[in-house]
Order: C-alpha cells, then structure tokens, then sequence
C-alpha cells in the first residue's frame, strides 16, 4: 500500500472516528428519546449504517497507522478493502435511493447524516479504484461477502422480535409481517452480491486499475 493511498485513509479514519464518537454522543443525550442508556446503546449499535462505517473506519485506520500488524496486512488485502468497499456503498446506495429525504447541513445530525451515506462512502470507494490492487479478486468472492449483512439481518431480527423495534421501515417485521420483510431483506441480499460482483468485474476487466495500488 502506496504512501499516498494511507494519507487518504487516514484522513477517512480521522473523519470516520469523529463522526462515531459524535453520533454517539448526540444517541445518548437526545432529550426526545426516553428510552434508557443501555437501550439507546444497543440500538446504536443495530444500525447497519454505524457499524459499517465503523468497519471501514477500522479498516482506513488499521492500513493507514498500523500497516505492519496482523489486522493491518488483513484489511490491506484486496478481498478485505473490496468486500469493505461493497458494504459501505450498499450503505450510500440505499439511504440515497430509499431513506434520504434531502439534505440538512443546518445541523449536526444532518451534517452526520452526510458524513455516513456520502463522504464516507465515497471516499472509501475512491481509495479503491485509485489505490487498491485488483489482483487476486475472485467470482466467488461476492458470495462469502454475504456473511456480514447475513448476520446482521439475522441479529435485526431477533432482536426486533424481541424488542419490538426495527431500525429501518423495509425489515419492520411489526408493520409489514415477515413475509414481505424477508423478502425485503432477499432483494436486498441480492443487492450485495451484484454490487460485490459489479466491483469483482471492474477489478478485473476495466483496463489500467487491475493493478492500481501496487507499489
């Protein structure tokens, strides 16, 4: 991994980081919530949003200061950042299409909002085409990338089910019963393999980036 490519990473870590804490902060102290701390703890945390933006901000962060150790040789192979990549750009993809009424730079929450669906997003997948190595990228990859949002669908609704809340209205078991929000949660499945197979093509056949990134 190129000098370049962990100064851009570690200015997405330093962004990532700040933006977790903030969003963090504006959780536990939001006077509209009356929901108590642990609760508002664990539901900051079943949001698909914070936790993949956390993963990437682990990933810029183990690449762009701790190259050398074991997470950080794991993060900087190609599968790790691509299978990053693809996660965080489901994030910017549905919140855009699907969640996103517009934009509120007026406020922290929305300058947040931001951060998490577009800058972040964005950013992690410029570092991709500009400096990651595409060799190595397998057809079969996009399938064992299915593993992180399985669990996380799978967590979503257990504990929905027994908490009676849903962190986002396509997978809200409660309002919309389980066979259509499973079959929400399918197409959505479907979503990450043809992202994750989208970004396998690209790494292969778009002449001059298979090998970007190598130094």
């Amino acid at each position: 991994m190129t000098g370049a490519s962990r100064k851009f990473l570690g200015a997405i870590a330093v962004i990532g980081w700040l933006a977790l804490v903030a969003q963090f902060w504006l959780t536990l102290t939001n006077p509209a919530n009356d929901l108590g701390v642990g609760e508002r703890i664990v539901r900051y945390f079943s949001f698909f949003t914070i936790l993949t933006n956390i993963l990437v901000t682990i990933t810029a962060t183990s690449i762009a200061f701790f190259p050398s150790t074991g997470i950080g040789k794991f993060f900087s192979s190609a599968s790790a950042q691509t299978a990053v990549a693809v996660y965080i750009s489901i994030v910017g993809i549905i919140d855009n299409l699907l969640l996103r009424n517009g934009l509120d730079l007026g406020s922290l929450h929305g300058l947040l909002d931001v951060v998490f669906h577009i800058i972040v997003p964005v950013g992690f997948v410029i570092n991709w085409i500009v400096f990651v190595p595409k060799t190595g990228l397998r057809w079969k990859d996009p399938l064992l990338w299915l593993g992180y949002p399985l669990i996380y669908i799978a967590y979503t609704l257990v504990h929905g089910a027994l908490a009676n809340w849903y962190p986002y209205w396509f997978a809200d078991v409660s309002k919309l019963g389980y066979p259509v929000a499973l079959r929400n949660t399918l197409f959505v499945l479907i979503a990450f393999f043809v992202v994750g197979t989208i970004f396998v093509a690209i790494g292969k056949f778009v002449p001059g980036l298979r090998n970007h990134g190598s130094s």
